[in-house]
C-alpha cells in the first residue's frame, strides 16, 4: 500500500511538472516569505500540543468529511488551540490537493504541514511554493540516501521536516539524518493495522532534544492522554477532528492530560 501510494504521488507530481516545470516551481519556492518556525511552535511544553489535520478521506476509512472549505476548517482548528495544521495534499486516496494547502496557508498564522508521499525534490519545492512550513518524510518509503537528501533540501528552504517512523529501526534512521521532529505513526502503512502502544515502545529511541510526535489512533481524550503519558510532546489528529465539531473536540483533547 505504501509503495503504491508513493508511486501514485510521484506520478501525479510528474504530471504537474509537465505543465509547471522544475525551474518555475523552484523560483516560486524561493520567492516565498520565510517559513514559520515550526520547531518553536511545537517545542515541548507543560501541556500536549496538537497538529490538527485537514483530511477528507483515507484508504483505511474511506470518505470522512467533504470539507468544502479547508480554510474555514483550519481557522476553526486555530480557534480550538491547535499548534500547527496538517494538510493532506494526496489526491487519489485522500482527496486532497495543493490548492487546499494554499487556502489554509492564507487563512491561518500557524505553521502548516504538507502531508503527502514525498519522494523527490520537485514535491519539496512544490510544498514551499504553496506556502508549507513543514514537509512530511516517511522513512519506510525512502532509501536512506534519498531521505537524507530531501531532509537537507527541506532545511535549506527554511522549512522543518517531520520525519515519520513506524519502528525502532526507522526511528534510528530518522535520527541518523539529524531529524529534530520525529513522528511515530501507530498505523503501519504497509498493512494499515493500528498499534496505539507502538509510540511508547520506541519513544526512548528518539534522541534527546528532538520533538516527539505521536500519530494516528486518536479518537478520544483518553487516547491523547495515553500518548502524553508515554512521552509525546505533540499529537497529530485527523479523523476525530473532521467528523466532530473541531473547536470543542480540540479543546477536550488539550484538556485530556489535566
Amino acid at each position: 500500500m505504501l509503495a503504491d501510494l508513493t508511486a501514485g504521488a510521484v506520478e501525479d507530481a510528474e504530471a504537474r511538472a509537465s505543465e509547471r516545470p522544475f525551474a518555475v516551481v523552484e523560483a516560486a519556492a524561493l520567492a516565498q516569505p520565510s517559513a514559520r518556525d515550526a520547531l518553536a511552535a511545537l517545542a515541548p511544553a507543560d501541556r500536549v500540543k496538537i497538529i490538527a489535520e485537514v483530511k477528507r478521506a483515507s484508504p483505511s476509512r474511506g470518505d470522512l468529511a467533504a470539507i468544502p472549505d479547508p480554510a474555514l476548517q483550519a481557522r476553526r482548528y486555530e480557534e480550538g488551540g491547535a499548534s500547527a495544521i496538517s494538510v493532506l495534499t494526496e489526491g487519489r486516496r485522500f482527496k486532497g490537493s495543493l490548492a487546499d494547502l494554499v487556502a489554509v496557508r492564507a487563512a491561518v498564522e500557524l505553521p502548516v504541514l504538507r502531508k503527502d508521499f514525498i519522494a523527490n525534490e520537485y514535491q519539496v519545492l512544490e510544498a514551499r511554493a504553496a506556502g508549507a512550513d513543514l514537509v512530511l518524510l516517511i522513512v519506510a518509503a525512502l532509501e536512506q540516501d534519498v531521505l537524507a537528501r530531501l531532509h537537507t533540501l527541506i532545511l535549506e528552504l527554511g522549512m522543518t521536516p517531520l520525519v515519520e517512523a513506524h519502528s525502532a529501526d526507522e526511528v534510528e534512521r530518522a535520527a541518523d539524518v539529524g531529524a529534530r521532529l520525529i513522528g511515530v505513526n501507530a498505523r503501519d502503512l504497509s498493512t494499515f493495522e493500528l498499534d496505539r502502544d507502538l509510540f511508547g515502545r520506541v519513544a526512548d529511541r528518539i534522541p534527546a532534544g528532538a520533538v516527539k510526535v505521536a500519530e494516528s489512533a486518536v479518537l478520544s481524550p483518553a487516547d491523547v492522554a495515553h500518548y502524553r503519558a508515554a512521552g509525546a510532546d505533540v499529537v497529530l489528529i485527523g479523523e476525530a477532528l473532521v467528523t466532530n465539531d473541531p473547536v470543542s473536540t480540540l479543546r477536550s483533547f488539550l484538556e485530556a492530560e489535566k
